[in-house]
């Protein structure tokens, strides 16, 4: 079932994507730098993808991860419902979401990547041999 959402040919919605594709903010452009070819642990994201009804930033299929970079428009009223009802479709398809607002990723990218490592599991303590 996923892969009907992951191949999405109703046209407006790809077009919409390339459109973002084109238009991103500046936290989405500083955060894909670091993401695209496999840059960051080796794993594939791509950028604006539509699933669904829905286009979300950044995708891992790999991992089934979602990445959101959240601007001012998405503490707007009644935005933050519809970003619920969204995330709670994308959940349903097995997705975990990560949400970060624009300003922290400009501000401090590498603490993202980091929090992304971290909730991930990719950083793994060294225990010293004896």
């Amino acid at each position: 079932m996923l892969q009907n959402f992951l191949h999405c040919t109703h046209k407006p919605k790809i077009h919409f994507a390339r459109h973002l594709r084109r238009s991103q903010t500046t936290g989405e452009q500083i955060l894909w730098k670091k993401l695209r070819a496999k840059r960051f642990h080796r794993l594939k994201f791509r950028r604006q993808v539509p699933i669904g009804p829905f286009i979300v930033d950044f995708l891992c299929l790999e991992r089934r991860l979602i990445i959101e970079v959240d601007g001012d428009s998405h503490f707007q009223p009644g935005v933050q419902q519809k970003d619920r009802k969204r995330e709670d479709f994308l959940r349903e398809q097995g997705f975990t979401i990560f949400r970060f607002k624009n300003g922290f990723v400009v501000e401090d990218c590498d603490l993202v990547l980091t929090n992304i490592g971290e909730k991930l599991g990719l950083y793994q303590e060294q225990i010293p041999s004896p």
